[in-house]
């Protein structure tokens, strides 16, 4: 069952939950699918859900449906999809492709083969949420280190702003309300943009790759300490000589920089759109008072809610973003990315004890000056490069993500927070191709737009798929990526550390089993340190043989190398 027909298969199933409920419990349909049937659909397209995939109309279907639960495919069919049909060039973890800074094409007799791999990467994620009413505004700040199959070492540090609109809506679940038994529908939109700087590291070059890791990687460390103590200087507060304690504390911070200082990638110009649909389940205790005291302590209207402390023990999150980067210099100077990503995440027991997560994403690069003409006159466009990327993760570990809060009326205050460690595998594959011919070009994108009987659709091509001969039913994408993708397959272990911390402050009231109202002021910090390192056989597919199959062997530029421990 496609991925489509399976969200509107469960979209009936869950109304149909509701009659039950209805008839059992003496609540709605319409209330139990708010209050369960949602939550179950997102939760269940971790397990279930082949990922849309049809850039024009699947993912934003997709979303939409999670959006609109009660309102049905037509409420999903009108309007444009913000980005229709472009495609951006993100590569995915395993990547490393032609193109990317210091990464020449290294062939070992098979030009099938890509020219290097990510053997680890420690990335640090600090986002902060701020919501004010129905606008919420978010800010993070992501640092990567990465080590390369080729001996190079990038350091990448972006920052992204956004701001957008979000509402949310909560219910009990019936027959466990006493037990403070809750689920949550919200929806958030958001558009941004980002800024930052990428460093490569490949001063040593010994002709060994493991000991110009080992150089390179020591280089960036310590390059990563000047960028600390710089920063302390530029946030040094204004006073008094704060102009000469600066240069002292610039001139010492300089101490820090290797001896071989790293080249800085080109000027990207990135621009940002995400939605958001998301739901979850927690379970609790509530407070409430006897309904007597004060003048009147020897009258009652029963007793009245004070406060909750719950704990979540069930999320699923879908994700989409389109992100636009320009590149202003460097080799790759004068073209225009697109990067459609679309994630689908959930949590299962207190604290996320296991987690899954689904991603798969379109990544296709232009001529910028071409595009924006071909744009200007509605001409068709011509890609250059095509990357597809998919990746599973799945994981389990501790932790704890609590929420407790009061009432005073109809304000309410909410505080919650919580941290953990989790342990994962990651198992991801890529399909590159290269764009150097017309038809190529055309191929793929009248396959972004969805023309001729070969559309984008559900779902996405899979890079394993792309190795095995091609159905009698396969499309032209299809066969261009059996016959000149480079494919590759990487697995890795992962460890993340999180902590969160969240303070919110609202007006609502409650209407049976709804808790309807705003926030009026909310902030959300969440600090996530993730390391992964590859591990198992990393495989790519090489040219079709006898019989049309192309067969996975050792992908001899990736295993030169391993990751050094950090």
């Amino acid at each position: 069952m496609r991925g489509a027909d399976r969200l509107r298969g469960w979209h009936r199933h869950n109304h149909g939950l509701g009659d039950r409920a209805h008839r059992d419990l003496g609540q709605s349909g319409a209330e139990y699918a708010a209050m369960v049937g949602v939550v179950s659909l997102v939760v269940a397209a971790i397990v279930g859900l082949s990922v849309p995939a049809d850039e024009a109309t699947g993912l934003k279907s997709a979303v939409c449906r999670i959006l609109h639960p009660l309102s049905g495919a037509e409420a999903c069919s009108s309007g444009d999809y913000a980005g229709d049909g472009d495609g951006g060039d993100g590569g995915g973890d395993g990547g490393g492709g032609p193109g990317g800074p210091g990464d020449p094409f290294v062939p070992n007799g098979d030009p099938f083969e890509p020219a290097r791999c990510l053997l680890s990467q420690d990335q640090t994620k600090t986002t902060v949420v701020i919501q004010i009413l129905f606008i919420k505004i978010s800010s993070s700040e992501t640092v990567k280190l990465q080590q390369w199959s080729d001996g190079t070492v990038t350091l990448e540090r972006v920052t992204e702003v956004g701001g957008g609109v979000t509402a949310s809506i909560s219910a009990g679940i019936p027959g466990l309300k006493d037990w403070g038994g809750s689920a949550k529908l919200s929806g958030t939109y958001l558009a941004g943009s980002g800024s930052g700087g990428q460093w490569l590291f490949n001063g040593n070059k010994s002709g060994d790759p493991q000991a110009d890791l080992a150089a390179n990687l020591e280089d960036a460390q310590q390059f990563t300490e000047y960028l600390k103590a710089q920063d302390k200087c530029n946030s040094r507060p204004a006073g008094p000589r704060s102009s000469e304690l600066g240069m002292i504390c610039g001139y010492h911070a300089g101490k820090k920089k290797p001896d071989l200082e790293p080249e800085k990638a080109p000027d990207v110009d990135i621009t940002k759109t995400s939605t958001e649909a998301s739901g979850n389940v927690s379970f609790g205790g509530k407070f409430k008072s006897n309904g007597k005291g004060g003048k009147d302590a020897g009258k009652s209207d029963g007793p009245k809610d004070l406060g909750k402390i719950s704990g979540e023990v069930l999320n699923g999150t879908m994700t989409e973003d389109v992100v636009v980067m320009r590149t202003n210099t460097g080799v790759n100077a004068g073209k225009i990315t697109f990067i459609y990503t679309f994630t689908v995440k959930g949590t299962a027991g207190a604290g996320g004890v296991a987690t899954g997560e689904r991603m798969q994403q379109v990544a296709v690069t232009y001529d910028a000056a071409a595009y924006d003409e071909e744009e200007k006159n509605d001409d068709p466009h011509h890609p250059e490069k095509l990357v597809i990327t998919t990746s599973q993760e799945a994981g389990d570990g501790g932790g704890v993500k609590v929420e407790g809060g009061a009432n005073a009326g109809p304000v309410t205050i909410d505080v919650g927070g919580g941290g953990g460690s989790t342990e994962s595998r990651i198992h991801t594959e890529t399909a590159e191709l290269i764009l150097d011919n017309d038809t190529d070009s055309t191929t793929v994108e009248d396959w972004l737009r969805g023309r001729g009987d070969d559309p984008a659709s559900n779902p996405l091509p899979s890079p394993s798929d792309a190795a095995e001969v091609p159905d009698s039913d396969a499309g032209p994408l299809e066969h261009l990526l059996h016959n000149k993708g480079k494919l590759s397959r990487l697995d890795y272990e992962a460890n993340t550390d999180w902590w969160n911390a969240s303070l919110g402050i609202g007006f609502g009231i409650s209407a049976g089993q709804f808790s309807l109202g705003f926030k009026l002021f909310g902030i959300d910090i969440t600090h996530e340190e993730k390391n992964q390192t590859i591990t198992g056989d990393p495989t790519y597919a090489t040219g079709p043989k006898n019989g049309g199959a192309r067969p996975w062997v050792e992908w001899k530029n990736c295993t030169k190398t391993k990751p050094i421990p950090t």
